[in-house]
């Protein structure tokens, strides 16, 4: 049986045509390429910082979040590290317990979307005909309005709550995958490692197996971190808008909607979990631009 051989990503493409020779990287010389990436090497290590707060919670915190104190929008203080809201909680202790929300969201939900979307993916570019035209209408008329409206709309059908709002980001965010592994698969399909798979008789959800879904990881890969921090902003612009969590679970979005009354007065309420959300996605997207160049299994050697 013919081994998957690394399909040629749209850079190599590109850097075929422009008359630079190609030459396959090799896994150190990739993972050298993440190494040396200081704004990923930063990432990671923030988004280690978020892991550690998101696992050890109740250990960092130094309150219950949800504990109500006579001290009522008080400044950063050595008390309270970055002060208090207006019933009186630990800013600091609701931004750590709210980072468990927002990963949790931003991870599960993506590993659904893509997971669905991989397989409307595989099935719509390997198949083709009507089953290709059933899924690529739903996924053009999802394509037709923007992820968050999307979610929106999920959201008010299903109602709130934590569950409900995964499925919908879930939902929302399915068809980048499918579209992507659907194109991978078509320029797959017809290749001769396929051809000789089919020829040698093996069946086709083994050629979807072994064959087109291994040489779908890169890209959708990179599309799965840039997904993360959509999803993550997803959460919190429902939390913001009262459609998200319950009220009593802090979240960063919900932690900002809080603000919004108090925001001239007590600053540090709107300031603090906004930098944690912005820190977040930054570091998200700084590991998936190096990801992507990582995953890219081809160097140009130009003018050889």
């Amino acid at each position: 049986m013919s081994e998957p051989i690394p399909a040629i990503t749209p850079v190599a493409r590109e850097r075929v045509t422009s008359g630079g020779e190609i030459r396959e990287r090799s896994k150190w010389q990739r993972l050298r390429i993440l190494w040396l990436d200081k704004k990923a090497v930063v990432g990671l290590l923030v988004l280690l910082v978020m892991a550690v707060c998101a696992l050890f919670a109740p250990q960092i915190a130094p309150y219950d979040p949800n504990k109500q104190t006579p001290v009522v929008l008080e400044p950063p203080s050595p008390a309270h590290l970055l002060g208090t809201d207006d019933l009186g909680r630990d800013l600091f202790s609701r931004i750590v317990y709210g980072s468990r929300v927002s990963l949790f969201v931003g991870i599960s939900t993506v590993f659904v979307a893509a997971v669905v979307g991989i397989v409307l993916g595989l099935l719509s570019g390997y198949y083709g005909g009507w089953l290709d035209a059933l899924i690529m209408r739903y996924i053009d008329l999802q394509w037709a309005f923007p992820n968050f409206i999307i979610a929106v709309y999920l959201v008010a059908v299903f109602g709130t709550g934590l569950g409900n709002v995964m499925v919908a980001v879930s939902l929302a965010f399915l068809d980048d995958f499918a579209r992507i592994v659907r194109a991978m698969v078509l320029s797959l399909r017809e290749q001769d490692f396929v051809m000789a798979a089919r020829a040698m008789g093996a069946s086709n959800f083994h050629i979807q197996r072994r064959h087109l879904l291994p040489n779908t990881v890169a890209p959708v890969i990179v599309q799965a971190t840039v997904s993360v921090s959509y999803a993550i902003l997803a959460e919190a612009g429902l939390s913001f808008l009262g459609l998200g969590v319950k009220p009593t679970t802090p979240t960063w979005g919900l932690i900002l909607s809080d603000a919004r009354t108090f925001f001239s007065r007590a600053w540090w309420l709107a300031v603090f979990p906004g930098l944690a959300i912005m820190i977040t996605v930054l570091s998200i997207n700084f590991v998936g631009d190096s990801l992507r160049d990582m995953l890219d299994v081809h160097e140009t050697l130009i003018g050889k």
